[in-house]
C-alpha cells in the first residue's frame, strides 16, 4: 500500500473541527493521498514548552508514520479557540514557530510545516523548515 500511496503526517489538536482543514491542506499542498494524524490537546503549546515525556511520545508516533508510510512532511497545527491552549493568535503563532524548531531538531528526513487554523477553519501557512 505505501509504495502506491503518498503520506503526510500532522501533529494536530484533538479538536474535531481542525482535523479536516489540516488534512485537506496537507493533501492539496504536498500532493499526498493520506494524512496520518498524531493528536494531542494543544500540541503547539506542548511542543513549544517541551514536557519531554509527551514530546518523546509524539516523536515516536511521528517516526512510525515516517518509517512505515514514508511520510515526507510533518505539519504542526495550532487553532483558534483551542480549549487546551486558550491564548491569543499571536501567542499561538509564536508557539507554532517554536514547535517547528523543536520538530526540526529531531533531524528527521522530512519537511516541517507550521499551520494556523483561523476562526473560519481555514489553514494558513506560517513557516516551513526543509529536511535536515
Amino acid at each position: 500500500m505505501t509504495s502506491e500511496h503518498r503520506f503526510g503526517t500532522a501533529i494536530n489538536c484533538i479538536d474535531g473541527r481542525v482535523q479536516q482543514p489540516v488534512a485537506d491542506w496537507v493533501k492539496k499542498n504536498y500532493k499526498v493521498d493520506y494524512v496520518d494524524m498524531v493528536n494531542e490537546p494543544g500540541p503547539d503549546k506542548v511542543l513549544s514548552q517541551p514536557q519531554y515525556s509527551i514530546v518523546n511520545a509524539l516523536k515516536a508516533k511521528v517516526s512510525i508514520s515516517i518509517n512505515a508510510h514514508h511520510s515526507s512532511v510533518v505539519v504542526i497545527a495550532g487553532h483558534h479557540s483551542c480549549a487546551a491552549n486558550p491564548v491569543t493568535q499571536e501567542e499561538h503563532e509564536a508557539q507554532i514557530r517554536n514547535a517547528v524548531k523543536e520538530i526540526s531538531s529531531w533531524k528527521l528526513p522530512i519537511t516541517v510545516v507550521g499551520l494556523w487554523i483561523d476562526s473560519g477553519w481555514k489553514a494558513i501557512l506560517l513557516v516551513t523548515a526543509p529536511p535536515k
